[in-house]
């Protein structure tokens, strides 16, 4: 099985022109025609991982966030891009993201927090063509106090210190959802009376006026969107019966919480 054939898998289920325009998803470094060793999946590339890949004999990483999302002029160690570019190239690791074509797509990152959360009639919150959008929009199996959702949201995403505005009074039924940075998507959820809004990250000012509109919860962009290792694997494994895919093990969240 060639590189290639994984990367072809990975396209079928988010097809690259479904990425936002400021992004730089797809291949990253690598030879498509090489016979694959394995799949190390991460959501960020770091040296640690690129060794850990090395050392579990994965000639690719497939990750979530771009390692190359703005272009390198040179090669000489001096960021973390550029050490785990020169890394990889020494070891022929190849590395490919899905990003925003993975959050856009039908049944991508937003479908899979939908997923641990239980959430069913599951939509996207902002549709694009009706096969892809941004963030969704789903409703609880059974109304919940504000006070109890946040409280499960925190212990199933492994939150350690969960940001929301003031508790909402009335229960809680239909959840907004979008992984990372995604309050530029709170007034979507506004417009169509949403519960609840869940996301990675928010802005400070954006708290501001929902006191009783609508539960706000930011989880952290590492913890929104970790489970997405496990999107990775379903779609190859589906795909690619035969192709060996690992999950790393390295705790990529640079945010250390006191």
């Amino acid at each position: 099985m060639k590189i290639k054939e994984v990367v072809a898998a990975l396209e079928r289920f988010a097809p690259l022109p479904l990425q936002d325009e400021y992004d730089n998803a797809g291949l990253q470094i690598g030879l498509t025609e090489a016979e694959v060793s394995g799949a190390l999946l991460c959501l960020d590339v770091t040296e640690e991982v690129v060794r850990e890949a090395v050392a579990e004999g994965c000639n690719l990483i497939v990750a979530h966030h771009p390692l190359l999302f703005r272009a390198l002029k040179h090669i000489t160690g001096q960021t973390q891009p550029e050490r785990c570019a020169a890394l990889a190239v020494k070891h022929d690791v190849a590395i490919y993201a899905a990003h925003t074509n993975l959050d856009n797509a039908f049944g991508g990152v937003n479908f899979e927090i939908a997923r641990k959360l239980e959430l069913c009639d599951v939509r996207f919150l902002r549709t694009q063509d009706g096969n892809s959008g941004s963030g969704i929009v789903g409703k609880l199996t059974a109304p919940e106090n504000a006070e109890a959702f946040l409280r499960r949201v925190k212990e199933v995403f492994k939150v350690d210190s969960l940001q929301y505005n003031s508790l909402l009074e009335r229960p809680i039924r239909t959840v907004a959802v979008c992984g990372g940075a995604g309050d530029f998507l709170l007034g979507e959820a506004l417009s169509q009376g949403v519960d609840a809004f869940l996301t990675g990250e928010m802005h400070y000012h954006v708290f501001f006026g929902h006191e009783q509109d609508i539960q706000i919860g930011v989880l952290g962009h590492y913890q929104s969107e970790q489970y997405t290792m496990d999107l990775l694997g379903e779609i190859l494994t589906q795909a690619l019966p035969d192709l060996r895919c690992l999950k790393t093990k390295v705790n990529t969240n640079p945010i250390s919480y006191m």
